[in-house]
C-alpha cells in the first residue's frame, strides 16, 4: 500500500502501525522527521534498520 506519508501509513494499516510502535520512541521520532519521505512499508523497514545499525538517517 502507498499513502501519502508516514503518519497517513500508520493509519491506514494496523500491521504497519504495530511495527511502528514496536520501535524504540527515538527511532519513532526520528522517523516522524521523514515524515513525507516514508510511504510504503517497505521504506518504513528499511528507515528503520538504517536507524538501528547507524543511530540516524
Amino acid at each position: 500500500m502507498k499513502a501519502e506519508n508516514l503518519q497517513d501509513l500508520i493509519r491506514r494499516s494496523s500491521s504497519t502501525r504495530q511495527y511502528f510502535m514496536s520501535l524504540p520512541v527515538p527511532d519513532q521520532m526520528e522517523l516522524h522527521r521523514y515524515n513525507e519521505h516514508v510511504k510504503t512499508a517497505d521504506q518504513l523497514h528499511r528507515y528503520a534498520e538504517y536507524l538501528q545499525s547507524n543511530g540516524r538517517l
